[in-house]
Protein backbone atom coordinates (compact mmCIF):
# COMPACT_ATOMS: atom_id res chain seq x y z
CA UNK A 1 0.00 0.00 0.00
CA UNK A 2 1.17 3.63 -0.71
CA UNK A 3 1.63 6.03 1.42
CA UNK A 4 -0.46 8.09 0.33
CA UNK A 5 -3.46 5.67 0.26
CA UNK A 6 -2.16 5.40 3.92
CA UNK A 7 -1.81 8.69 4.85
CA UNK A 8 -3.76 9.89 8.00
CA UNK A 9 -6.40 12.52 7.61
CA UNK A 10 -5.74 14.48 10.80
CA UNK A 11 -3.07 17.12 10.24
CA UNK A 12 -1.41 16.32 13.23
CA UNK A 13 -1.58 12.68 12.41
CA UNK A 14 -0.10 13.85 8.96
CA UNK A 15 2.59 15.94 10.80
CA UNK A 16 3.67 13.04 13.47
CA UNK A 17 3.88 10.29 10.12
CA UNK A 18 6.47 12.37 7.92
CA UNK A 19 8.63 12.67 11.52
CA UNK A 20 8.78 9.26 11.25
CA UNK A 21 9.88 8.58 8.26
CA UNK A 22 12.17 11.77 7.76
CA UNK A 23 13.61 11.85 11.79
CA UNK A 24 13.58 8.96 12.73
CA UNK A 25 14.48 6.51 10.33
CA UNK A 26 17.15 9.10 9.50
CA UNK A 27 16.79 7.57 5.88
CA UNK A 28 16.59 11.08 4.14
CA UNK A 29 13.51 9.63 2.41
CA UNK A 30 10.53 12.57 2.08
CA UNK A 31 7.19 12.03 3.29
CA UNK A 32 5.05 13.89 1.44
CA UNK A 33 2.97 14.33 3.75
CA UNK A 34 4.31 17.98 4.78
CA UNK A 35 6.29 20.79 2.90
CA UNK A 36 9.19 19.76 1.34
CA UNK A 37 11.23 23.38 2.07
CA UNK A 38 10.22 21.60 5.74
CA UNK A 39 11.69 18.01 5.25
CA UNK A 40 14.65 19.81 3.66
CA UNK A 41 15.01 21.98 6.85
CA UNK A 42 14.95 19.12 9.25
CA UNK A 43 17.38 17.65 7.01
CA UNK A 44 19.54 20.45 7.34
CA UNK A 45 19.11 19.77 11.05
CA UNK A 46 20.23 16.43 10.76
CA UNK A 47 23.01 17.22 9.06
CA UNK A 48 24.51 19.53 11.49
CA UNK A 49 24.43 16.83 14.24
CA UNK A 50 21.12 18.06 15.49
CA UNK A 51 18.94 15.42 17.20
CA UNK A 52 14.66 15.90 17.92
CA UNK A 53 15.42 15.29 21.66
CA UNK A 54 18.02 17.83 21.87
CA UNK A 55 17.39 20.65 24.32
CA UNK A 56 17.08 23.64 22.81
CA UNK A 57 18.91 26.84 24.56
CA UNK A 58 17.23 30.20 23.33
CA UNK A 59 20.37 31.88 23.91
CA UNK A 60 21.01 35.68 23.53
CA UNK A 61 24.03 37.29 21.79
CA UNK A 62 26.19 39.10 23.56
CA UNK A 63 25.85 42.48 24.64
CA UNK A 64 28.24 43.95 22.53
CA UNK A 65 27.08 42.13 19.49
CA UNK A 66 23.41 43.77 20.52
CA UNK A 67 24.48 47.08 20.34
CA UNK A 68 25.91 46.84 17.18
CA UNK A 69 22.34 44.79 16.00
CA UNK A 70 20.64 47.13 17.40
CA UNK A 71 22.24 50.34 15.57
CA UNK A 72 22.50 48.67 12.08
CA UNK A 73 18.86 48.03 12.84
CA UNK A 74 17.22 51.15 14.08
CA UNK A 75 16.02 52.28 11.07
CA UNK A 76 14.15 48.89 10.21
CA UNK A 77 12.72 48.53 13.71
CA UNK A 78 11.65 52.48 13.60
CA UNK A 79 10.05 52.14 10.82
CA UNK A 80 8.50 48.55 11.49
CA UNK A 81 7.22 49.36 15.31
CA UNK A 82 3.93 51.58 13.97
CA UNK A 83 2.92 48.82 11.58
CA UNK A 84 3.76 45.86 13.60
CA UNK A 85 1.91 47.75 16.38
CA UNK A 86 -1.24 47.78 14.22
CA UNK A 87 -0.89 44.33 13.30
CA UNK A 88 -0.84 43.23 17.13
CA UNK A 89 -4.31 44.37 17.58
CA UNK A 90 -5.58 42.04 14.64
CA UNK A 91 -4.08 39.53 16.26
CA UNK A 92 -4.58 40.34 20.45
CA UNK A 93 -7.13 37.91 21.04
CA UNK A 94 -5.54 34.60 19.39
CA UNK A 95 -2.42 34.12 21.67
CA UNK A 96 -0.32 34.95 19.22
CA UNK A 97 2.23 37.56 19.38
CA UNK A 98 5.14 39.49 16.49
CA UNK A 99 8.54 39.39 16.34
CA UNK A 100 11.17 41.15 14.76
CA UNK A 101 14.38 39.55 13.27
CA UNK A 102 17.08 40.96 11.08
CA UNK A 103 18.30 38.94 8.49
CA UNK A 104 20.09 36.59 10.66
CA UNK A 105 17.60 35.63 12.51
CA UNK A 106 18.19 37.73 15.89
CA UNK A 107 15.28 39.37 17.55
CA UNK A 108 15.59 43.40 17.24
CA UNK A 109 11.33 43.61 18.35
CA UNK A 110 8.51 42.02 19.64
CA UNK A 111 4.97 43.23 20.26
CA UNK A 112 1.62 41.89 21.01
CA UNK A 113 -0.15 39.78 23.89
CA UNK A 114 2.91 38.26 25.72
CA UNK A 115 1.81 36.30 28.89
CA UNK A 116 5.09 36.69 31.15
CA UNK A 117 4.10 33.84 33.15
CA UNK A 118 4.81 31.38 30.20
CA UNK A 119 8.54 30.58 29.91
CA UNK A 120 8.04 29.22 26.40
CA UNK A 121 6.82 32.89 25.08
CA UNK A 122 9.82 34.83 27.27
CA UNK A 123 11.95 32.30 26.17
CA UNK A 124 11.38 33.67 22.68
CA UNK A 125 10.26 37.02 22.87
CA UNK A 126 13.29 39.19 24.02
CA UNK A 127 15.40 41.05 21.70
CA UNK A 128 18.47 39.63 20.85
CA UNK A 129 17.65 35.72 21.03
CA UNK A 130 19.28 34.04 17.94
CA UNK A 131 16.36 32.46 16.14
CA UNK A 132 18.15 31.31 13.22
CA UNK A 133 17.87 27.41 12.20
CA UNK A 134 21.18 26.75 13.18
CA UNK A 135 20.18 27.69 16.17
CA UNK A 136 16.97 26.38 17.02
CA UNK A 137 16.01 24.41 14.35
CA UNK A 138 13.28 24.39 11.66
CA UNK A 139 10.84 27.33 12.45
CA UNK A 140 9.37 30.04 10.49
CA UNK A 141 11.97 32.34 11.27
CA UNK A 142 14.85 30.16 10.01
CA UNK A 143 12.41 28.96 7.29
CA UNK A 144 11.60 32.10 5.85
CA UNK A 145 15.43 33.42 5.52
CA UNK A 146 16.59 30.21 3.90
CA UNK A 147 13.38 30.12 1.53
CA UNK A 148 12.85 34.00 1.41
CA UNK A 149 9.09 33.82 1.03
CA UNK A 150 5.83 33.69 3.36
CA UNK A 151 5.60 30.46 5.10
CA UNK A 152 3.93 28.42 7.77
CA UNK A 153 4.33 26.06 10.13
CA UNK A 154 2.46 24.00 12.88
CA UNK A 155 3.67 22.41 15.72
CA UNK A 156 5.74 19.06 14.98
CA UNK A 157 6.40 20.36 11.49
CA UNK A 158 9.59 22.08 13.79
CA UNK A 159 12.58 20.17 14.24
CA UNK A 160 12.83 19.80 17.73
CA UNK A 161 10.38 17.94 20.18
CA UNK A 162 11.20 20.83 22.68
CA UNK A 163 9.44 23.89 19.93
CA UNK A 164 6.68 21.56 18.56
CA UNK A 165 4.66 23.39 21.21
CA UNK A 166 4.80 26.97 18.61
CA UNK A 167 2.59 27.10 15.74
CA UNK A 168 3.96 30.43 13.61
CA UNK A 169 3.62 32.41 10.32
CA UNK A 170 6.26 34.17 8.85
CA UNK A 171 8.05 36.37 5.81
CA UNK A 172 10.98 38.06 5.12
CA UNK A 173 11.83 41.25 4.43
CA UNK A 174 13.54 43.44 1.65
CA UNK A 175 15.24 46.73 2.11
CA UNK A 176 15.53 49.34 -0.86
CA UNK A 177 18.00 47.82 -3.12
CA UNK A 178 16.43 44.11 -2.60
CA UNK A 179 18.11 42.55 -0.43
CA UNK A 180 16.59 40.63 2.70
CA UNK A 181 17.31 42.42 5.74
CA UNK A 182 14.76 40.61 8.24
CA UNK A 183 11.57 38.89 8.78
CA UNK A 184 9.08 39.49 10.85
CA UNK A 185 6.81 36.50 12.79
CA UNK A 186 3.68 35.70 13.86
CA UNK A 187 4.18 33.12 16.63
CA UNK A 188 1.68 31.36 19.12
CA UNK A 189 2.19 28.12 21.64
CA UNK A 190 -0.31 25.89 22.16
CA UNK A 191 -2.71 27.61 20.23
CA UNK A 192 -5.13 27.28 17.54
CA UNK A 193 -3.63 26.57 14.03
CA UNK A 194 -4.48 29.71 11.96
CA UNK A 195 -2.80 29.44 8.54
CA UNK A 196 -4.53 32.56 7.68
CA UNK A 197 -1.80 34.28 9.33
CA UNK A 198 0.61 33.92 6.65
CA UNK A 199 -1.67 36.25 4.65
CA UNK A 200 -1.61 38.96 7.55
CA UNK A 201 2.21 38.52 7.94
CA UNK A 202 2.99 39.70 4.49
CA UNK A 203 0.44 42.09 4.57
CA UNK A 204 2.35 43.51 6.80
CA UNK A 205 5.71 42.63 5.33
CA UNK A 206 4.90 44.69 2.48
CA UNK A 207 3.83 48.12 4.45
CA UNK A 208 6.88 47.85 6.26
CA UNK A 209 8.98 47.50 3.10
CA UNK A 210 6.85 50.15 0.97
CA UNK A 211 7.30 52.57 4.28
CA UNK A 212 11.04 51.66 3.76
CA UNK A 213 11.17 52.56 0.06
CA UNK A 214 9.25 55.48 0.47
CA UNK A 215 11.81 56.82 3.69
CA UNK A 216 14.96 56.84 1.81
CA UNK A 217 16.24 60.14 -0.20
CA UNK A 218 14.76 60.81 -3.66
CA UNK A 219 13.38 63.31 -5.88
CA UNK A 220 10.87 61.64 -7.87
CA UNK A 221 8.29 58.66 -5.80
CA UNK A 222 6.85 56.49 -9.03
CA UNK A 223 4.08 53.91 -8.97
CA UNK A 224 3.98 51.63 -10.94
CA UNK A 225 1.33 49.09 -12.36
CA UNK A 226 -0.30 47.25 -14.92
CA UNK A 227 -3.06 49.70 -17.38
CA UNK A 228 -6.03 50.15 -16.23
CA UNK A 229 -5.19 49.58 -12.24
CA UNK A 230 -6.03 52.40 -9.74
CA UNK A 231 -3.25 53.74 -8.17
CA UNK A 232 -2.03 54.52 -4.49
CA UNK A 233 -3.14 50.57 -3.85
CA UNK A 234 -0.60 48.79 -1.59
CA UNK A 235 0.28 46.36 -3.99
CA UNK A 236 2.08 49.32 -6.20
CA UNK A 237 5.25 49.02 -7.40
CA UNK A 238 6.74 51.93 -5.97
CA UNK A 239 10.17 53.06 -7.12
CA UNK A 240 12.29 55.83 -5.43
CA UNK A 241 14.99 58.48 -8.07
CA UNK A 242 16.95 60.67 -7.66
CA UNK A 243 17.34 64.25 -9.22
CA UNK A 244 19.84 62.43 -12.06
CA UNK A 245 17.30 59.80 -12.96
CA UNK A 246 19.00 57.40 -10.91
CA UNK A 247 16.98 54.72 -9.47
CA UNK A 248 17.72 54.34 -5.32
CA UNK A 249 15.16 52.27 -4.47
CA UNK A 250 12.20 49.92 -4.99
CA UNK A 251 10.00 47.44 -3.61
CA UNK A 252 9.20 43.82 -4.10
CA UNK A 253 6.33 44.91 -6.32
CA UNK A 254 8.11 46.57 -8.60
CA UNK A 255 11.06 43.91 -8.89
CA UNK A 256 8.24 41.64 -10.16
CA UNK A 257 7.05 43.99 -12.85
CA UNK A 258 10.58 45.35 -13.85
CA UNK A 259 12.93 42.47 -13.19
CA UNK A 260 15.80 44.30 -14.09
CA UNK A 261 14.65 45.97 -10.56
CA UNK A 262 16.65 42.64 -8.84
CA UNK A 263 20.19 43.83 -10.07
CA UNK A 264 20.18 47.26 -8.66
CA UNK A 265 21.84 45.87 -5.48
CA UNK A 266 24.68 45.04 -8.36
CA UNK A 267 24.79 47.87 -10.13
CA UNK A 268 23.63 51.75 -10.95
CA UNK A 269 20.12 51.76 -12.76
CA UNK A 270 18.38 54.28 -14.45
CA UNK A 271 15.69 55.21 -15.29
CA UNK A 272 16.59 54.58 -19.19
CA UNK A 273 17.58 51.16 -18.21
CA UNK A 274 13.51 50.59 -16.73
CA UNK A 275 11.57 52.24 -19.73
CA UNK A 276 11.75 53.00 -22.81
CA UNK A 277 10.35 56.50 -22.13
CA UNK A 278 12.99 59.44 -21.43
CA UNK A 279 13.03 60.49 -17.67
CA UNK A 280 12.20 64.10 -18.57
CA UNK A 281 8.78 63.08 -19.78
CA UNK A 282 8.32 61.16 -16.62
CA UNK A 283 9.21 63.82 -14.82
CA UNK A 284 6.57 66.39 -16.54
CA UNK A 285 3.89 64.13 -15.97
CA UNK A 286 4.70 64.21 -12.79
CA UNK A 287 4.78 67.85 -12.86
CA UNK A 288 1.83 68.08 -14.43
CA UNK A 289 0.48 64.94 -11.94
CA UNK A 290 -0.57 63.23 -14.83
CA UNK A 291 -0.77 59.43 -15.36
CA UNK A 292 1.74 58.02 -18.05
CA UNK A 293 1.36 54.87 -20.20
CA UNK A 294 5.23 54.25 -20.88
CA UNK A 295 6.55 51.51 -22.93
CA UNK A 296 8.87 48.77 -21.23
CA UNK A 297 11.84 47.75 -23.73
CA UNK A 298 10.60 43.97 -23.55
CA UNK A 299 7.42 45.40 -25.42
CA UNK A 300 4.97 45.52 -22.01
CA UNK A 301 3.27 48.78 -21.55
CA UNK A 302 2.81 49.81 -17.76
CA UNK A 303 1.12 52.71 -15.92
CA UNK A 304 3.66 55.35 -14.31
CA UNK A 305 1.96 57.78 -11.23
CA UNK A 306 5.21 60.11 -10.51
CA UNK A 307 5.30 62.02 -7.06
CA UNK A 308 8.09 65.10 -6.63
CA UNK A 309 9.67 65.37 -3.47
CA UNK A 310 11.32 68.18 -4.24
CA UNK A 311 14.45 68.21 -1.30
CA UNK A 312 16.80 71.14 -0.30
CA UNK A 313 19.63 71.55 1.80
CA UNK A 314 18.40 72.96 5.15
CA UNK A 315 20.74 75.81 6.75
CA UNK A 316 21.48 72.82 9.59
CA UNK A 317 22.39 70.26 7.25
CA UNK A 318 24.60 72.42 4.92
CA UNK A 319 28.12 72.14 5.49
CA UNK A 320 30.05 75.60 5.98
CA UNK A 321 32.27 76.40 2.62
CA UNK A 322 35.57 75.95 2.22
CA UNK A 323 37.49 78.45 3.84
CA UNK A 324 40.11 78.17 0.65
CA UNK A 325 37.39 79.14 -1.40
CA UNK A 326 37.77 82.72 -2.81
CA UNK A 327 35.59 85.32 -4.21
CA UNK A 328 35.04 84.78 -7.96
CA UNK A 329 35.29 80.69 -8.07
CA UNK A 330 33.33 79.59 -10.67
CA UNK A 331 29.95 78.11 -9.28
CA UNK A 332 31.29 74.54 -10.92
CA UNK A 333 34.29 74.41 -9.14
CA UNK A 334 32.72 75.94 -5.95
CA UNK A 335 30.30 72.98 -5.56
CA UNK A 336 32.82 70.51 -6.84
CA UNK A 337 34.84 71.64 -3.52
CA UNK A 338 31.64 71.43 -1.38
CA UNK A 339 31.14 68.02 -2.56
CA UNK A 340 34.66 67.45 -2.02
CA UNK A 341 35.03 68.47 1.51
CA UNK A 342 31.54 66.94 2.44
CA UNK A 343 33.22 63.55 1.59
CA UNK A 344 36.52 64.12 3.38
CA UNK A 345 34.47 65.43 6.08
CA UNK A 346 32.75 62.20 6.60
CA UNK A 347 36.02 59.84 6.08
CA UNK A 348 35.29 59.00 2.43
CA UNK A 349 32.00 57.74 2.89
CA UNK A 350 30.42 58.98 -0.08
CA UNK A 351 26.95 57.55 1.16
CA UNK A 352 26.93 60.23 4.21
CA UNK A 353 28.15 62.70 2.35
CA UNK A 354 25.49 62.63 -0.31
CA UNK A 355 22.98 62.73 2.45
CA UNK A 356 24.25 65.73 4.62
CA UNK A 357 24.49 67.17 1.20
CA UNK A 358 20.83 66.27 0.00
CA UNK A 359 22.07 64.45 -2.87
CA UNK A 360 22.28 61.24 -4.55
CA UNK A 361 25.49 59.25 -4.45
CA UNK A 362 25.42 59.23 -8.35
CA UNK A 363 25.65 62.88 -8.43
CA UNK A 364 28.51 62.84 -5.92
CA UNK A 365 30.42 60.25 -7.80
CA UNK A 366 29.52 62.13 -11.38
CA UNK A 367 30.90 65.57 -9.87
CA UNK A 368 33.86 64.01 -8.61
CA UNK A 369 34.89 62.02 -11.38
CA UNK A 370 37.98 63.28 -12.84
CA UNK A 371 37.87 65.34 -16.24
CA UNK A 372 39.20 64.62 -19.87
Amino acid sequence: MSLQRSAPASRLERIAQARQVTLHNLGGAQSGLVEPWIEQSWQRCLSRGQRVTDTVVFDPVSRSSMAATAESNRALVNTARPIIRQLARAIADTRYFAILTNHQGVVVDVDGVIDHSDKRVTSIARVGVDLSEQSVGTTAIGAALTELRPVWLHRGEHFFNATSVYSCAGAPLFGPDGQCVGMLDLTGVETAERPELKHLVSQSVRNIENALVIQRPHQLLLRVNWPGTASGLESDGLIGVDEDGMVVSANQAARVLLPELIQMHQRILHCRDLFATPHERIVDAAHRQHSLETPLWNGLRVQVNGQLHERRISAARRPAAPSKLQTGMPLKDFETTLIRQSVDDHKGNVAEAARALGISRATVYRKLKPRR
